[in-house]
């Protein structure tokens, strides 16, 4: 992002197995490049309370805002992401499910070889 671009916000979601310090070295460098960053720490109860957190966080944004989801947080974003103030998504290695699909119904039936939750490191 440039200093001059009217959106200057970025709202960073955790997908479902980590908490927020996971987005640290992302959040750096972002600061760095002259963004507003908030990274949203979900209690991963629900998505919808994921997404009411999220939502609340984007109330607390002063203008536009890129709202980025990992993993799971792709699914928080596609709920929240109707938000007035969000201005683009971004999917970072992350679910993006469809009107009427869960995560739960992308990982139930994946093509082999395909990692699936808990997708854990090698």
């Amino acid at each position: 992002m440039n200093p001059g671009d009217p959106t200057r916000n970025v709202v960073l979601v955790h997908g479902g197995f980590v908490d927020g310090s996971g987005w640290r070295a992302v959040y750096d460098l972002l600061r760095a490049d002259g963004s507003h960053v908030s990274i949203v720490q979900n209690p991963t109860l629900s998505l919808d309370g994921d997404a009411t957190v999220t939502r609340q966080v984007l109330g607390l944004q002063d203008g536009p805002t890129v709202l980025v989801g990992h993993s799971y947080g792709g699914a928080v974003i596609s709920e929240a992401g109707t938000h007035d103030k969000v201005a683009a998504l971004v999917y970072a290695a992350a679910f993006a499910p469809d009107k009427g699909e869960s995560v739960g119904s992308l990982t139930v039936d994946p093509p082999p070889g395909v990692p699936v939750p808990p997708i854990l490191p090698p």
